[in-house]
């Protein structure tokens, strides 16, 4: 799990009512599917005059409450995607996520009220899918083998989203795209030398995990020894057809010669 800062810490103070609101710094957290996610509220020890309240969504949507005697309150959303997901911290308000999933993207905010003083704190949560393993396949030209030059490679993944997908050689990058909405299929092509000595690899990564899948070079578009007896056997066998023709014909054509003659 990772946690980033989106803005630095803004310190506005305003009045509304009889309560003085302090909004801090909004924080992001990255995680992949399955994990927990604990959005802090970094308060020690909440007192039995303290209320706390975790909303969710555009729509502040209600999620967990700690009232003024200390009863903590869940709700599961509507289509109840939190259901047996929330554990709140009943001393310090602290809320943890279990077994995140992507539907769970979104905005977190949580508002303490302390002392007739209204603190506010914003979280940013984005899950991850766990990445594909990607599937290096290999096109090889349909001509004899001493002509072989290049073959293609293509480098392919299945249901993915929000992921770039790159093609590189060493530490070199050859091409990538960017998928931000779930594809059913993603493929990248690459042309490469026969006989190529370098290293390549296939890429997939999104901004905390990746996937990389590195094709066996020495095993690509080689040509076994009984290819080499099929090709050059056919071949023999076409030339001395051929050849047998060309003197058939050479021996009708000194017949012929030879009856006119006489």
């Amino acid at each position: 799990m990772f946690q980033t800062f989106v803005f630095s810490c803004l310190c506005l103070l305003y009045l509304t009512g009889a309560f003085c609101v302090e909004i801090y710094e909004t924080h992001t957290i990255s995680a992949m599917e399955g994990d927990s996610v604990i959005l802090h509220t970094d308060v020690t020890d909440l007192q039995r005059d303290n209320v706390l309240l975790w909303t969710f969504g555009p729509q502040d949507a209600h999620i967990a409450k700690i009232n003024r005697v200390h009863n903590e309150m869940f709700h599961n959303g509507a289509d109840g995607r939190f259901r047996d997901r929330l554990e709140l911290d009943s001393q310090t308000g602290s809320l943890t996520i279990t077994n995140v999933s992507t539907e769970l993207n979104g905005l977190y905010k949580v508002e303490i009220v302390i002392e007739n003083k209204v603190s506010s704190k914003n979280f940013i949560v984005k899950v991850y899918a766990h990445l594909p393993i990607p599937v290096i396949t290999r096109y090889c030209p349909q001509n004899p083998p001493s002509s072989v030059s290049r073959y293609e490679l293509l480098c392919s993944v299945v249901n993915v989203s929000r992921v770039t997908f790159s093609w590189y050689k060493g530490n070199s990058l050859l091409s990538s795209i960017n998928v931000s909405d779930i594809s059913s299929s993603v493929s990248l092509h690459l042309e490469v030398e026969y006989q190529d000595n370098n290293t390549y690899s296939c890429v997939l990564n999104n901004p905390i995990s990746n996937q990389t899948q590195h094709p066996d070079i020495t095993q690509l578009c080689q040509i076994h020894s009984d290819d080499y007896v099929h090709y050059y056997g056919f071949t023999e066998a076409v030339i001395r057809l051929a050849l047998s023709a060309l003197v058939g014909v050479a021996a009708v054509a000194v017949l012929v010669y030879d009856v006119n003659s006489r």
